[in-house]
C-alpha cells in the first residue's frame, strides 16, 4: 500500500528526477497525471493556491507537498507510520 499519491505530467522534468529517487530509494506510491485524469487538476490546485504545479504529493493524512526533496517525502513518511 502506498503512503501517497503524486500528481504530475509526463513532461515534468521534475516529476521525472522524483520518481527515479523514488523508485531508487524502494518508495511505492501512486502516480495521477493531472493532464489525463478528470478531476485531478483540480486537487492540485486547491494544495497551491490555484496554481497546477508538479510535482504535488498527497499524503495519506491528506497532507500536500510541492516539488519536495526526497528527504522531505522520507521525514513526512517516518512521522505518518508513528
Amino acid at each position: 500500500m502506498s503512503s501517497f499519491t503524486m500528481y504530475t505530467t509526463p513532461w515534468c522534468g521534475y516529476c521525472h528526477r522524483l520518481k527515479s529517487q523514488l523508485e531508487r530509494e524502494g518508495i511505492t506510491y501512486d502516480v495521477v497525471d493531472i493532464e489525463q485524469t478528470p478531476g485531478a487538476a483540480d486537487i492540485v490546485e486547491s494544495a497551491n493556491n490555484g496554481n497546477q504545479t508538479v510535482p504535488t504529493l498527497v499524503y495519506t493524512d491528506g497532507t500536500a507537498h510541492t516539488n519536495p526533496s526526497l528527504i522531505q517525502i522520507k521525514d513526512k513518511l517516518a512521522a505518518l507510520a508513528v
